[in-house]
């Protein structure tokens, strides 16, 4: 596929309870219409990667948004703002709840959108789409969940008042496809949390497809980390857009 105009830079977006909150956009430059891609940034950060995964989106078609889901702290860029929220627990469930939907109304509001949102998210941003797919399901037509920790929760007192739930007890409510991407290699989440995951989603009988990958651990995609691993990346990368592709429809030329 030859590389398509792009347009891209920084917006803001409607987040939870109404607050004004920076993300970066990306977007093929033709009409339309282009289904539509939330990119939910990982734990260390609303950093370059995530922007970069945002605009490899546009080049294949899609309207992605990747809201940093920090920024009523700062900065989501800022490794002291990171840092702050770390030692807070995370960003609360709730609060992401909201701002993701405020991202996805941005989506659906442009003119060139088709309609159609799909969610992908990494590390912490793979817990947190997962957990969209629990509670967002009528908002969304697809999931993907890229080595998302702590969706099991063995140790109970890790829950938190502002994350009070482990994702895996809500795996009732998805009613999307899900995408999952784990390294074999991952200590989170392990190759065990990742079998508790499969099993409850088979008893409740959703439509899911998990891919493992011996030989890379967490966040092989990024390679910028010594984490990368380029032959598992590209194969994840395929089944990604492949997955997109027959939930989203098919990005117009």
């Amino acid at each position: 596929m030859a590389f398509r105009n792009i347009q891209a830079g920084m917006q803001t977006y409607r987040g939870h309870g109404g607050a004004r909150g920076d993300a970066y956009y990306a977007h093929p430059a033709n009409a339309g219409p282009h289904p539509g891609v939330v990119v939910i940034h990982h734990m260390p950060g609303w950093d370059e990667w995530t922007c970069e995964v945002a605009r490899k989106f546009a080049h294949h078609g899609y309207a992605a948004i990747a809201p940093s889901l920090y920024f009523r702290v700062g900065d989501g860029a800022d490794e002291a703002v990171v840092a702050k929220v770390r030692e807070a627990g995370g960003v609360p469930d709730e609060q992401m709840l909201g701002d993701v939907t405020g991202a996805i109304d941005f989506l659906r509001s442009q003119p060139h959108a088709s309609g159609k949102v799909g969610v992908i998210g990494f590390c912490s941003g793979g817990r947190q789409t997962y957990l969209v797919a629990c509670k967002l399901s009528h908002l969304v037509q697809a999931a993907v969940d890229c080595w998302g920790g702590n969706v099991v929760v063995d140790d109970r007192s890790r829950l938190t008042k502002a994350q009070p739930v482990a994702p895996i007890d809500l795996t009732e409510g998805i009613n999307c496809p899900l995408l999952g991407l784990f390294g074999n290699e991952d200590p989170n989440p392990t190759p065990e949390h990742v079998n508790k995951t499969e099993a409850e989603l088979k008893r409740h009988g959703k439509s899911y497809e998990f891919h493992r990958y011996d030989g890379a651990g967490h966040a092989f995609f990024a390679w910028y980390r010594p984490n990368y691993r380029p032959e598992q990346a590209v194969d994840g990368w395929h089944k990604v857009f492949n997955f997109f592709h027959r939930h989203l429809g098919a990005p117009r030329t």
